[in-house]
């Protein structure tokens, strides 16, 4: 017994010694060693994501510089791991090639690479940065002049986000009179207002659920298929990612385009999309242009007119739109969907927002 337990240890230390083999290209004695450029650059990838939001300025990042015009970002969690869906509208990825985007140095931009505001991008260095920290990182369909659906999941217990996902950051005027953010968590919706107000007047950015950006894209976008062309196309995945969403006929067919681009959900909420329930988002431009406004508004102090409280039907649609989209913090956690518009109704002294749910499928 004892024999075979010292071959099973040596065993296991020549194992272990040949792994630190493979990632050293030269032993320097006194502790000192070469590491190989592989992982050297595993060393810096994990480095360079450190949060769930540096992620998302890479992927957004990837598709600016992929020429798109239209960024919709899905955010959803479950439990302990953030799923983030970017489709975009760009260039498009071949398919031979989907894999080997996460490779490290593998980039489009070779005459391109510049920098931002968020440092050097066009290093081959940002894909595989996210694999590395990731899950699951996939493309999960794309095609030359297409556009792009990439999916990534992370285990928040292994890389953090912040606490906070649901806050709007507060929206002031810089030095040259143009909208910057002035304060607000550093959240995922941050780092997509920061990223619009840099690219703004050259690509617009949505962000939401998965259900949102789908009926957002059957709202927003334009197919630039003709009709003429359309009743000889048998096959949706022939068309660019956003017009599959756009002309799936009926709610099971736009389940299943909206699976294939990594947007799940139910033919029951595909239903609800179909029947104009689910109301499209508002670029973060425009978000951000209706929050500077209500900050510049008159503030008003509850406990200064006694005889009650009186809100404009104006604004309380305008607050009843504001919850409808914060309640996605416990919707997202507990699988909640909202049966109609939240209810804002004002007495003398409170202020009550009623949320009626779905029953489950």
């Amino acid at each position: 017994m004892g024999g075979a337990g010292n071959d099973d240890l040596l065993g296991f230390v020549a194992s272990m010694a040949g792994e630190g083999t493979l990632r050293v290209e030269e032993n320097l004695g006194e502790g000192f060693v070469r590491l190989r450029v592989a992982e050297a650059e595993r060393r810096q990838a994990k480095h360079d994501i450190r949060c769930v939001e540096d992620s998302v300025i890479e992927l957004l990042r990837n598709s600016r510089d992929a020429g798109a015009r239209r960024i919709f970002l899905a955010c959803s969690r479950e439990g302990e791991a953030r799923t983030l869906v970017c489709l975009d509208d760009g260039s498009g990825v071949p398919e031979d090639m989907r894999e080997r985007i996460f490779d490290a140095r593998v980039t489009s931009k070779l005459d391109s690479a510049h920098v931002d505001r968020w440092g050097m991008h066009g290093r081959g260095m940002a894909l595989y940065s996210i694999r590395e920290n990731a899950k699951v990182a996939r493309v999960e369909d794309s095609g030359t002049g297409k556009g792009t659906s990439i999916r990534v999941v992370f285990n928040v217990s292994e890389l953090p986000e912040r606490a906070d996902q649901s806050s709007w950051p507060a929206v002031g005027m810089n030095d040259d009179g143009e909208r910057s953010v002035v304060r607000g968590p550093h959240n995922i919706i941050r780092i997509c207002c920061e990223f619009a107000l840099e690219e703004r007047g050259r690509l617009e950015l949505y962000v939401g659920s998965p259900a949102e950006v789908v009926a957002t894209v059957r709202r927003r976008v334009t197919p630039e298929v003709p009709e003429s062309k359309l009743l000889f196309i048998k096959d949706l995945s022939v068309l660019p990612l956003e017009d599959r969403l756009a002309l799936a006929a009926d709610a099971e067919e736009l389940r299943d385009v909206a699976a294939g681009l990594g947007l799940e959900m139910s033919e029951r909420t595909a239903h609800r999309i179909m029947a104009g329930q689910i109301a499209p988002l508002r670029s973060v431009a425009q978000v951000l242009s209706h929050r500077s406004g209500e900050q510049g508004a008159r503030q008003v102090d509850l406990a200064a007119d006694r005889r009650g409280l009186r809100i404009s039907r104006e604004d309380s649609e305008a607050f009843s739109r504001i919850m409808e989209r914060d309640f996605r913090y416990i919707a997202d956690r507990y699988y909640l969907t909202l049966a109609q518009e939240p209810k804002v109704r004002v007495s003398r002294d409170r202020v009550t927002v009623t949320f009626e749910v779905e029953k489950g499928d």
